[in-house]
């Protein structure tokens, strides 16, 4: 009896106490790295972490980045779903040596907590770097000397820098931040490394490394992150692949690729194999160049420049097709991707290489068909004229003879002799004219 009593009493115990040590259990915190160019790929992880982590009852997400810029679009969507987002978003620049530049700088400044490790930096948000094209050397001397990065001349950039100041200091009075130095890091392009970026109000602050970070955070409001337990979000298997696709190098390769594949497929009926490929790996970069700042104009020279080899290596003009499709090739290959966004072009020394790669492959065809040409025909018809043979018997008029190794019905205008020698000068149908053939064989 007193053994159930105690029994009971323990589970009452138990039952009372257990909300309470529940309630002292802390929520989890999401840590999502985001490293290197920012593109479509890194927008798509960073909406999927938010919304998992807002399923998954986080009390905070801590955005790790360390990235140079990227797309416009790409930065504007990832900002969105912050600004969006039920879960509290942390903006951490980190590990030492990191830096928010360009797209990285709006995307702290729209975080509900922005913080840097010692030795990293943010800034140099000029509109170059967020999809629009480049002032040249004369604007980033001008950046330099800390005057405005534009060029009052060019209404472009004068547009698109006056849309991205204004943008960042709209970001700037939403979190409390420093919007004068927010728009002067648009329009002069300067950075800052992280204890001036804490003290003129930039950031909220420095921490050392992520527990650091926590310990700070504890006691914000609605948080208590000191001690919480930290869930790291890795890429999906989605996201690799669009991050692989995206990339401006792998998108060029694909387009060359399928065009390739697709003209041997043509050229070669049947095969299938080539035709699958060529058409998926089209379908793929035309994908990815609908999510990349692409040249379209570019894009067309660089296909024209691939119709107009292929033209040279079918319907032979002497080079100047070949010649002239490699030059509509380099040029559009250079123009393809727009601006001089970080991350996001084409390395030079992979279009020079694709570029002799064609020009070799256009040389070879080409000489290959030269030489065809030059080459006596060695079957059909018209190998057989001039074609040598032996009588195998003697008759007038028509009769048997062993042309090439073959026996032949031939004609000859006058008496043949067994074992005489024969030339062809034509054929009519299935019977080859002949005349003697006086001449020594070799």
């Amino acid at each position: 009896m007193y053994r159930h009593a105690e029994t009971l009493l323990r589970l009452m115990v138990l039952t009372l106490l257990w909300p309470l040590c529940v309630a002292a259990a802390p929520a989890p915190v999401v840590l999502v790295p985001l490293e290197g160019a920012i593109g479509p790929a890194t927008a798509d992880f960073v909406r999927h972490a938010l919304k998992q982590a807002s399923q998954d009852k986080a009390q905070l997400v801590v955005l790790r980045i360390d990235t140079p810029g990227g797309l416009d679009t790409s930065m504007r969507q990832i900002i969105k779903d912050i600004l969006s987002s039920p879960v509290p978003v942390a903006v951490y620049v980190a590990p030492g040596g990191a830096r928010a530049a360009s797209a990285g700088t709006f995307i702290l400044y729209a975080a509900h907590f922005a913080a840097m490790a010692p030795g990293t930096n943010l800034g140099a948000a000029s509109p170059v770097a967020i999809g629009t094209p480049s002032g040249g050397g004369a604007a980033k001397d001008k950046a330099e000397k800390g005057q405005p990065a534009t060029d009052p001349t060019d209404t472009l950039m004068r547009k698109a820098t006056h849309d991205a100041a204004a943008y960042i200091r709209s970001l700037a009075q939403m979190r409390g931040r420093n919007a004068e130095w927010g728009e002067r890091a648009v329009r002069e392009a300067v950075s800052l490394p992280a204890e001036e970026a804490l003290k003129i109000g930039v950031i909220d602050l420095v921490a050392a490394d992520l527990p650091d970070l926590l310990k700070q955070l504890d006691g914000k409001p609605s948080l208590q992150t000191a001690g919480a337990p930290v869930i790291e979000v890795a890429m999906d298997w989605r996201t690799r692949v669009l991050a692989v696709i995206t990339n401006p190098s792998v998108a060029y390769l694909l387009i060359l690729l399928g065009v390739y594949a697709l003209v041997f497929e043509f050229t070669n009926p049947g095969l299938v194999l080539p035709g699958v490929v060529g058409a998926i790996a089209i379908l793929l970069a035309l994908y990815a160049f609908h999510l990349l700042p692409v040249n379209y104009a570019g894009l067309a020279l660089m296909l024209l420049g691939i119709a107009f080899m292929i033209g040279e290596a079918f319907l032979p003009a002497f080079g100047s097709l070949g010649v002239g499709g490699l030059i509509a090739f380099v040029l559009g290959s250079i123009m393809l991707i727009e601006g001089d966004i970080p991350g996001f072009s084409i390395p030079y020394g992979l279009i020079g290489g694709v570029a002799a790669a064609s020009a070799g492959f256009l040389i070879f065809v080409v000489g290959m068909l030269l030489r065809q040409r030059r080459n006596p025909v060695v079957s059909g018809r018209e190998q057989m004229i001039g074609a040598r043979g032996e009588a195998m018997e003697d008759f007038s008029g028509e009769g048997w003879a062993r042309v090439r190794g073959e026996s032949w019905r031939v004609r000859a205008s006058g008496a043949v002799r067994r074992g005489e020698r024969l030339r062809v000068t034509g054929m009519d149908g299935l019977v080859l004219n002949v005349v003697p053939d006086n001449r020594e064989w070799r």
